[in-house]
């Protein structure tokens, strides 16, 4: 019998590392070749890893929510017979322990499964009895203990953490793209109880680029009365994707919410003239389609709103294109299907469009291109949109626009008072891009489309 590490494959598109979702394997089992073993999620899509071999399995790397690097130990098989011929046998248990074997030659495995079709982190999973993420300072797998493996930093910083006799790998980085600056290093030398201890009892989360590094919260531990009555469960994929990336916005961007109400009597009989030959057509015709006409029209008047800060290179990016997020509420949480190309689909294509993407996403079933490439968004709280709220920015949007319920009130018409439609709409901007006289002047471009959408078709391409 001999051992063989699989180690997580290249899966190409630039991507470095991977999160794990779900095992379908634990130590103990004997495995088919090509039987699902493993879901990762990586910023592209969820892959499912099948065996590229048979065997038993003997160890398994990572619980749900451990960020794996590319090319670290994911899985540990005994192989028997034919299966182990031509396998590089594992080195001896000193090596392994540190995630790798210590002069092994075989190439990291490349091969991986199919991309599954559906919204990253979806599969329910139980957490693995596999082992938990390594320790120490010498593995080539993702190490228990340290925020990034492969730490992005200047030449100075490198430097300067040698000179202080600090491990980059375990400084939280707070600069763009996730990298460690100077400050970090000389802030964590001063607080050397920070440092990972030789095998702490939980992996902490690799830092996502942008995202706001800060010191993991642990809260106060109950009774024992209390904790009997507790359950904890992986707070993991899509559900830790959603967290990062609100708190990326929340942290970055300098929101402020502008919020005006809008009467859409006029679209209600419109929409209801036009709804009987859209069935007739199979499509189901909503306010929606309306509202990413009404926001494309506003967006090409302003277009500062369909911009986006590349701070990397300090330019503002002008995008000519006008691709509509619309968020969507899923049992993994609030998903951002996107419209491709509003400006040039017809109400109809664009009724088409959220019918599908709205379905594929509460079906687990959305492809990674459709929840990609916004430039602005749209969210809808429907029969439970409440007063009005303050929706946070898809971060790096400029602009989100919330729709809410429509409720019958007075207005006053031609001097008169009259039961209206009206529905209030909430906007939030980045106000390091955008200035709040021209946010109002959207608003009200928006609403003034909404209020007369007969109007609106004069300002379609």
């Amino acid at each position: 019998m001999a051992r063989w590490e699989f180690k997580l494959p290249d899966i190409g598109e630039g991507v470095t590392e991977g999160e794990i979702v779900a095992w379908h394997i634990k130590p103990g089992d004997v495995i088919k070749e090509d039987a699902p073993m493993v879901e990762v999620m990586t910023d592209k899509a969820t892959v499912m890893i099948t065996s590229p071999r048979a065997g038993t399995i003997v160890e398994t790397c990572g619980t749900i929510g451990t960020v794996v690097a590319v090319h670290a130990v994911l899985v540990v098989f005994e192989l028997g017979g034919e299966a182990a011929a031509g396998a590089t046998p594992a080195a001896a248990a000193n090596g392994h322990a540190n995630g790798h074997a210590a002069g092994r030659a075989e190439p990291a495995a490349t091969a991986v499964g199919d991309i599954k079709e559906n919204l990253p982190g979806l599969s329910a999973a139980a957490p693995s009895s596999g082992a938990a993420r390594r320790g120490g300072s010498g593995g080539g797998g993702a190490l228990q203990g340290y925020f990034n493996e492969k730490p992005l930093a200047t030449p100075a910083t490198r430097k300067l953490a040698r000179d202080m006799d600090v491990d980059l790998r375990a400084v939280p980085p707070t600069g763009p793209q996730g990298r460690v600056t100077k400050t970090d290093v000389e802030a964590f030398a001063k607080a050397p109880s920070a440092r990972p201890s030789a095998a702490p009892a939980e992996a902490p989360r690799t830092a996502a680029p942008g995202a706001s590094a800060h010191a993991p919260v642990k809260i106060s531990a109950p009774s024992a009365a209390e904790a009997a009555l507790e359950e904890r469960v992986p707070f993991a994929g899509m559900r830790r994707k959603i967290s990062q990336k609100m708190a990326q916005s929340k942290h970055t961007a300098a929101h402020f919410t502008f919020v005006e109400e809008c009467d859409v009597g006029k679209l209600k009989e419109l929409r209801a003239r036009m709804k009987p030959r859209a069935e007739a057509q199979g499509v189901k015709l909503s306010f929606l389609p309306f509202i990413v006409k009404a926001v494309v029209a506003g967006l090409k008047k302003h277009p500062i709103l369909n911009s986006a800060l590349d701070e990397t290179t300090n330019e503002l990016v002008y995008r000519k294109y006008y691709n509509v997020g619309m968020a969507a509420s899923t049992d993994a949480g609030l998903m951002v299907p996107v419209i491709k190309d509003a400006d040039r689909k017809s109400l109809l294509d664009i009724a088409r469009d959220v019918s599908r993407l709205a379905a594929d996403a509460k079906a687990g079933k959305a492809k990674a291109e459709d929840l990609q490439g916004s430039t602005f968004t749209i969210t809808s709280l429907g029969a439970d949109g409440g007063l009005f709220a303050t929706p946070i920015l898809n971060f790096p949007e400029v602009g989100i626009l919330g729709v809410h319920q429509i409720k019958q009130k007075p207005v006053v018409r031609d001097g008169q008072i009259v039961i209206g439609e009206v529905m209030l709409l909430s906007l939030s901007f980045d106000h390091r891009i955008v200035d709040g006289h021209i946010g109002a002047a959207f608003a009200y471009d928006v609403i003034r489309w909404l209020e007369d959408p007969e109007s609106l078709f004069l300002e379609m391409a």
